[in-house]
Formats: structure tokens, sequence, C-alpha cells
């Protein structure tokens, strides 16, 4: 027994350490591509073809001086961004490995959870630096989860319905023949923009509208403080690929290929980046309440009565 909590241990461990190498290397991707888009280069000194770029980052932002402000609730001030690279991290837990790990059959569950943990932590960031900018970008993050997490449950529940079952394994099974890509188009794409949103980047990123709010909720925040919730924005954009490949994508986890898709998925979200302006703030709330809620509900209805009627039919 012992012997098994030191190898989910061991493998978790690797787990987390290849997140964040993978995290360092997209926002490497994410340079790269947006200074493509904006006809330069990109990092190009550092190493060849600046491939050493991110670890220099990383080395200057965690050496930097850190600062706190002077009128700022302290204590929550500096747990706010642990806890927010901690639940990013948290939610790679429930990927199905080959060796099991920590492979669980209510791992969407799990992930809805976690998920929605993740706006406290960027709530508290902008309350506990007590600065007007700050506190504004929380609200919004607020106001934005409470938007789109009730449609991305329900968009969520109709694949769900799908498969009969709260494993991640099991959308692997079930899209053996035939991707749910082909099957459930519209709500794949409504998946992706909820995605954009959940993760917090354009064109919904209202929590951290620089054109307006100065970086938003971490306006206060340098060195270790920021460099934490840098790297939990880029963790959750690599899982929410990791979903969404999972989700509508075949989700073959032995292939090559998965890998390809998820990074794949994750140039589409730095694509998004570079080309759409940021959205009016309240017209995300409407595109959440009056689109999307209505058009996930009756998919849902769709869905659900299709399975009572196949069970009714094979009875």
């Amino acid at each position: 027994m012992m012997i098994d909590l030191i190898l989910i241990f061991i493998s978790s461990l690797i787990l987390v350490i290849c997140v964040l190498v993978g995290v360092a290397f997209l926002t490497l991707l994410e340079r790269k591509v947006l200074g493509y888009i904006q006809i330069r280069k990109g990092p190009n000194k550092v190493g060849v073809l600046g491939l050493i770029q991110p670890f220099s980052d990383a080395i200057k932002l965690f050496t930097k001086e850190q600062t706190y402000p002077f009128m700022s609730n302290f204590n929550l001030y500096y747990l706010s961004p642990v806890m927010n690279l901690f639940l990013a991290l948290l939610l790679w837990v429930c990927i199905p490995l080959l060796s099991v790990n920590i492979s669980f059959d209510l791992s969407m569950l799990y992930f809805l959870s976690i998920s929605s943990l993740g706006v406290y932590s960027v709530m508290l960031a902008g309350w506990s630096s007590n600065s007007n900018y700050s506190l504004l970008g929380s609200l919004r993050a607020v106001a934005q989860t409470i938007s789109y997490e009730v449609s991305l449950a329900l968009i969520l529940m109709s694949f769900l319905f799908m498969v009969l079952s709260l494993s991640i394994l099991d959308l692997m099974k079930f899209q053996k023949n035939i991707w749910f890509l082909m099957l459930m188009l519209p709500l794949c794409f409504m998946w992706l923009v909820s995605s954009l949103a959940e993760t917090n980047r354009t064109p919904f990123d209202f929590a951290e509208g620089e054109s307006e709010l100065v970086s938003g909720f971490n306006v206060e925040y340098s060195s270790g403080g920021f460099a934490m919730i840098f790297l939990a924005e880029y963790a959750s954009i690599l899982f929410m690929s990791f979903m969404c490949s999972m989700l509508f994508l075949g989700g073959d986890l032995l292939n090559l290929f998965f890998f390809i898709k998820v990074g794949l998925m994750g140039f589409l979200w730095i694509w998004v980046r570079g080309t759409l302006p940021r959205y009016r703030y309240d017209k995300l709330m409407y595109l959440a309440w009056k689109s999307y809620l209505p058009i996930s509900l009756n998919y849902l209805l769709l869905f659900f009565s299709m399975k009572i009627f196949i069970f009714i039919f094979l009875i």
C-alpha cells in the first residue's frame, strides 16, 4: 500500500513537472505566433531560435524584487497566486494515464468542482490588493464566471449523456468509430468559446483588460506572485486544450496524433488572441444567458430524449 502511494506521488510529480515545462514552451509558442501575426520575429536571441527564452523569463521573474502594497491584506495577497497555481495543477490529476495513477470514475465531476474553485483565487487576489483597478478586475471575473459556467456545465452534460458516464476514459471508448465533433458540431463550438472565457483569454479577457484596467486583478503583483498567476493561466489553457481533444476530437490517449491535436488546440487559443479584439463586457453576459443557455438546454433535452428512446426501443 505504501509503495502504491509513493508511486502515485512520484507519477503526479512527474506530471506536474511536465505540465510546467509544457507551459514554458506554450508561452514561447505564443510569443512566436503573435510575432509572425504582427509581421515580426518574436524571441530569437536567447539560445537557438529563442528556445531558452522561457527559462530566462522564469529566472528573471522569480529573482525580481517582491513588492507588496502597504494597505493590502498581506496573507491573502501572498496566498492567492499560490492557490491559483495549485488549483490549475490539481486539475491535471484527473487525466487517465496508462499507469492508472489517480484515474477515477467521477473525473468529470472533479473537473467541474476544481475549475469552479479557480474564480475564488482571482477574486481574493483582486480584493486583497486593496486597489480599485484590481477589485474591478476581480469583480468582472466573478460576474463572467457566473455567466458562462452554467451553460458550460450544460454543454458538458450533453456529452456525458452520450456516454452515460462521468469518466474521461469512456469518452475515448465511445469515439472509436466517429468523433463527437461530427455529431455535435454546434455544441463543440460553444464549448470552445466557453473554454476561452473559462481561461480568461481574448476575446473574453475582461478580468485583465489592459486597455482600461491596467492588467486588472493582478495589477499589484510583481516577481513570483505575477509568475504564478501567469503559469496558472497557461496551465489551464493546456488543460482545456486536452479536454477539447478528449471531448470531441477522438481522445485516443495511446496515439501520438492525440498530442498533436492538443498542440493544435493550444495554437488555436493563441490564434484567437492574435486575431480578435476584446468583446464588450455586457455582450458576453448577453451571449451566455440569452444564446448559449437556451441552446445548450435544448440540446440536453434532445440527447436525453434520444437516450430514453433507445432504451425503450431496446427493451
